[in-house]
This record gives structure tokens, sequence and C-alpha cells, in this order.
């Protein structure tokens, strides 16, 4: 039986090496997609994939980690055990599991949620080309706080009065929408969309391409943590009820699916994000995504950490020793080094996808 506290790795490099030696000592092969830059401790930085099962299986179940990159030592931890998982592999005869490891391996190494231009991923998915971006206009009005110039007690006391003063004027859940979903105009602040795809969005839209050739339908299962109590997997969609990807979902894990934009979900919802914006090119391809959230700490403390992580790179010193110490911020706000919160990570996610895989593998399913 896996221990899940051994499927669990200190930093970027060390889980990029313990997946792939899984993969070598199942007989996996893996794919490296190579970033061109170096990671926090001058290593290489890649998106790892392998696939176990039939290449013509109908269905696909792929999962990807550290979307947000800091949240890859959960999604990693998973990822390994899955494949070191022998009676999962044994159910796989019409199913292929599909393992996207460290989509954005730049933030995962540098101890960042954001991508090596301040992208977040999760909100990148939406139509650059077009120009239409979702509308955030009260993020106009936090702006001047969610990221002030100076990082100290005094000045983020400050910032956050004046952002209580904006929860009482428009709602205290609007302002943490209006912060949390996304915008497309400052690069120095939070949860900034980009201006143009991302790398990683572009890999992963060649390997969903690649993988699902042959597929009738198939599952994106993204792999996250920070939000929601300890220790707990959230199943979430931003489908309502009533729609073809929350019936399905809802089919099959019933109460436990959440939409984020029906619902008592704790997440906002982006419409750039990885469940809203994106899937692959095929038309006929039956496509749900879900996300599964583990929660770390309370919000607050989670937040705190995003805002000083932006701060440091637009107006810090990322090497210097407050970068640091915001880095061990941010890495604790995402990972906690708990034998308890391990467990619950490894048995909840094993747990969904096996769920998954049987659900395809079921009798009369094609």
């Amino acid at each position: 039986m896996t221990d899940p506290d051994t499927l669990f790795s200190k930093n970027y490099a060390k889980a990029r090496e313990t997946f792939l030696d899984a993969c070598r000592a199942t007989g996996v092969e893996a794919t490296g997609f190579h970033l061109r830059l170096r990671g926090l401790h001058d290593e290489e930085l890649a998106t790892d994939v392998c696939r176990i099962g039939p290449e013509d299986a109908s269905s696909v179940v792929i999962v990807t980690s550290a979307t947000h990159g800091v949240e890859g030592f959960g999604g990693s931890a998973i990822q390994r055990g899955l494949l070191l998982d022998t009676s999962l592999r044994d159910m796989l005869s019409n199913t292929a599991l599909v393992l996207v490891h460290a989509l954005n391996p730049f933030g995962f190494s540098w101890l960042r949620r954001v991508n090596e231009d301040n992208i977040d991923l999760n909100r990148n998915f939406v139509d650059h080309a077009g120009g239409n971006y979702p509308e955030n206009e009260l993020f106009e009005e936090l702006y001047p706080y969610a990221v002030p110039r100076h990082w100290d007690a005094e000045t983020i006391a400050w910032c956050d009065a004046k952002i209580a003063e904006l929860g009482e004027r428009h709602g205290a859940d609007e302002v943490r929408k209006a912060m949390a979903k996304g915008q497309y105009l400052h690069p120095d602040s939070v949860h900034f969309g980009g201006f143009a795809e991302a790398w990683s969005n572009r890999t992963l839209r060649a390997v969903c391409e690649q993988q699902t050739v042959s597929a009738v339908r198939a599952v994106l299962l993204d792999l996250h943590t920070g939000l929601g109590p300890y220790g707990y997997g959230e199943l979430m969609t931003p489908s309502k009820p009533g729609e073809s990807v929350y019936d399905r979902l809802h089919a099959w894990f019933g109460k436990q699916v959440h939409s984020t934009t029906a619902g008592a979900s704790g997440y906002a919802g982006s419409k750039g994000s990885i469940l809203a914006g994106f899937r692959p090119g095929s038309p006929t391809l039956e496509w749900t995504p879900v996300g599964l959230e583990f929660g770390t700490h309370e919000w607050s403390l989670v937040n705190h950490a995003m805002r000083a992580d932006i701060w440091l790179y637009a107006y810090g010193n990322p090497a210097g020793e407050q970068g640091d110490a915001i880095r061990r911020q941010v890495r604790d706000a995402f990972y906690i080094d708990e034998a308890r919160w391990k467990s619950l990570l490894w048995e909840r996610g094993r747990e969904v996808v096996r769920a998954l895989v049987s659900v395809f593998e079921a009798k009369g399913f094609e």
C-alpha cells in the first residue's frame, strides 16, 4: 500500500525527477515539453506527459497538475501515486489515463502561482486574438490596493481597510469575485490573464489534441490547492444544472460536484479558466472539464501570500532576503507538510480518478 508521505517532493526539481523515475519504473514513456528558461535552482523546466492504457482508447482521463505553479506539490504527488497504482492500471481496458505533470513548470519551480510572464494561467484561456476579454470594472477600483508599491505592515493594513470599504459599498462577495475572477489590464497585479496565449496554454492544447485523436469522450481533471477546508477535495465546474457538463458530472458524482457559477462554491469563477475557456479542437469530442481543489489555510492567509508574491516581482527584490521569505510564505500557503493533509489529498485524488475510470469502463458504456 502506498505511503502518501513518500509521494510528495520538497521542490519542483525533485518532483520532476520522481515523476520520471516512476514512469521508467512502470515502463511508461514520458514526453517532455521544455520551457526555455531555468528554474529557481538553475534546473531544466518542462511539462512532462505520459499515457497509461490503450493507444486507441475511446475514453481518456487527462489529469493536470501545477496550472497554478506552486500548487503542483499536491498535484504532482497524486500523479505519481496514480502511476504506481497497479490496481488502477488493471482497470484500463478501453480507457487511457494521461498525466500532464507541471503544466506551469516555471511557477512550480519558483514557488509562484503565476507563470514566467506574471500570467495567472487559470485566467489565460480566453479569445486573445479577438480582444474580447471578460469585463471586470470593479477591479479598477481595487487595483491601487490589491498590490501596493510598498509591502510593509502599515501599508498592507491601509490597503486592506480600503478594500473593506469597497466591500461595504459594493458588497463583500462582489469585491471578492472582482479581485479573483481575472483582469486583463494590469500585468503588475493579481490574477492577470495575459495579452496572449501563454506557453503553457499552447502546450496543453497540443497535448490534449494529440491524446484525444481516437477518443469519443474525455475528462480533464485539473488539480489545485489553496481553497476550502483543510485537506478537503472539492469537485468544481463552471457549468450550471441543466447544462451537459454539469449534468454528466452530477450523474457521476452526485452532490459532490459544485458549480462555481451557481450555488455555494467558494470559488469566484472565471471565464478564462481552464475549465470554462479551454477545450481541444475536435467538435465531436464529448469534453468534460472539472477541477479538484484541496483546502489548505483560511482564505485571508492564502490571499495575502498571493499578493505578496506579485509585489515581490513587480516592485521588490526577488534575489534579496525578503524574496526568500515571501517564497516560503507562498509555498506554505499552498502546501502543508503534514502527514494527515498529504493522506487526505492522495486518498481523494485516487478516489476521484478511479471513479471516472469506473464510469468509462462500465459495461455497455461505449
